[in-house]
């Protein structure tokens, strides 16, 4: 019989040990279809997402549930080794014909961010309410996509900054109030349509407790803004699964401070001032790629400060700058992603300010 000396010994070994196994970030990988018959940019088949989930599987990843694993980070509580999340946005039928069986059979938890103007006119390329609570019970979560999958930052015409942001208002709280009529309860999570948001939106977020992801890359860390979270897309061009294992084997770039200049780009090139935490890190082998462009140009203002700078002004769209660094190991990159704006006038754009 072990005295309680030799048991406070083990104890405290077992911690150590749990400790050294634990994880505290989280991947979050981004489907869209799951079909050989919906445009390829969007899309897997279901022949390359099985292969991406046997990956998961003989890799020894940890398929965790999306709000449980969110909420572990934001309370500093560890995860287990080699976490991961699945998660798909918008309510394709084809995810639960396609991709749904193959979750189920592997037993992995996943979250489906829902638009619901086509699930409530019974669309039949959408998801019925039905096939949701039979995928519920299989580990499936139904978050909020908005009704109509709108640009969020965008006015209608002649539309004044109070009608637009009552607009958004009822886009997300409807949803919300869909998910509790027909699922009994909300995760309290949302994906905003295109990525976009602003501080007016996401400080709605904030408001109502919900959790919300962009459509910039990178890794969940306790560090990160709740209500802007990065994913890993996995879908059409970054379906690859050589790809994926890099993105999987990712860690939050160790970031004390960052500024973006803002959520819109202008005719100016964009620049991001990076400010590392304290450690011994490979900065010499940082590297920012700047969406079509290549590389930026990368000036040190002190051993833990870089502005990277684009070369060139972006065009009317979304442009990004990805910065990765490898870890002491090698074996990991750090990674962080920023998303900026660049309107055009006759897309009714509200301001930087509203």
């Amino acid at each position: 019989m072990l005295s309680k000396v030799h048991c406070g010994i083990l104890l405290g070994a077992l911690s150590v040990s749990m400790v050294a196994q634990a994880q505290d970030y989280l991947p979050v990988l981004q489907y869209h279809h799951v079909s050989t018959s919906s445009p390829k940019s969007t899309s897997v088949t279901p022949e390359q997402f099985t292969e991406h989930m046997d990956y998961l599987k003989t890799a020894g990843f940890q398929v965790v549930d999306l709000r449980s694993a969110l909420d572990d980070l934001r309370a500093h509580k560890p995860l287990p080794e080699k976490a991961v999340a699945i998660s798909f946005d918008d309510a394709y039928r084809n995810i639960y014909q396609g991709g749904f069986p193959i979750l189920k059979e592997r037993n992995f938890p996943f979250t489906v961010f829902i638009n619901t103007e086509p699930v409530e006119r019974q669309s039949r390329s959408f998801l019925t309410w039905q096939q949701m609570k039979e995928m519920e019970a299989s580990g499936g979560v139904f978050a909020n996509h908005t009704i109509r999958h709108p640009y969020m930052l965008r006015k209608e015409k002649g539309e004044s900054d109070e009608a637009w942001l009552s607009r958004m208002t009822e886009e997300v709280d409807t949803v919300e109030n869909l998910l509790l009529e027909n699922l009994g309860h909300s995760p309290k999570m949302l994906a905003y349509p295109y990525g976009e948001s602003n501080i007016t939106i996401r400080t709605m977020m904030k408001e109502r407790g919900i959790m919300a992801f962009g459509q910039q890359s990178g890794v969940v860390s306790a560090d990160s803004d709740f209500e802007n979270l990065p994913r890993f897309p996995a879908s059409g061009a970054y379906s690859k699964l050589s790809t994926l294992k890099t993105k999987l084997n990712a860690k939050p770039m160790p970031l004390l401070a960052e500024q973006t200049g803002g959520d819109f780009a202008t005719d100016q090139s964009v620049s991001i001032r990076l400010t590392f935490k304290e450690g011994k890190y490979r900065l010499k082998d940082l590297a920012c790629y700047v969406a079509g462009q290549g590389k930026a140009s990368l000036n040190w203002v002190s051993k833990s400060e870089v502005i990277a700078t684009a070369n060139k002004p972006f065009g009317v769209g979304r442009g990004r700058i990805n910065c990765t660094m490898p870890d002491n190991t090698g074996k990991h990159y750090y990674w962080y992603s920023n998303v900026w704006i660049r309107s055009a006038p006759e897309q009714g754009y509200v301001s930087e300010k509203s």
